[in-house]
């Protein structure tokens, strides 16, 4: 043999090895487009089943929809009662502090006055009731006379 004869002999022997591997790789990718052939026949299937069920749950979601929106309706009027309480006490606190704040006004006008008067208001006081009580003991001592004198 001459080396023509084993070079092709060689490469012969390597195109073989090669196509045992390729062989191997073909059967797997074979075995692979299988697998997707029966999940795509039975993609109809399951299809058929999530759209059924997806139909479900928007028909409940649906009626659930519709029980909240008569449950809204039903509430509706005791929101818009809560909402005019709220008002309401909310006048009246306004108005209560409107009073509570004129009334302050008023007593810092009398705790001014006091201040402004200062001790004279205190002396009167005093003297007045130092004339009520000589004028008291006054009445005593003629009452007492006039006992005596009976």
């Amino acid at each position: 043999m001459d080396w023509l004869g084993i070079g092709v002999f060689i490469i012969g022997i390597a195109f073989a090895v090669v196509s045992i591997f390729l062989m191997k790789a073909l059967n797997n990718l074979a075995e692979v487009l299988k697998g997707v052939t029966k999940t795509v026949n039975q993609l109809p299937e399951q299809l058929d089943s999530v759209m059924s069920e997806t139909s479900n749950v928007l028909h409940n979601s649906n009626d659930t929809l519709a029980d909240i929106n008569e449950k809204v309706r039903a509430l509706s009027p005791l929101f818009y009662i809560v909402g005019d309480i709220g008002e309401s006490s909310r006048k009246l606190t306004s108005s209560l502090v409107d009073m509570t704040s004129s009334m302050k006004e008023s007593t810092h006008e009398g705790e001014k006055r006091v201040h402004e008067e200062g001790w004279r208001g205190i002396y009167g006081a005093l003297a007045l009731s130092y004339y009520l009580i000589q004028k008291r003991n006054a009445l005593k001592t003629v009452q007492i006379k006039s006992q005596t004198n009976e």
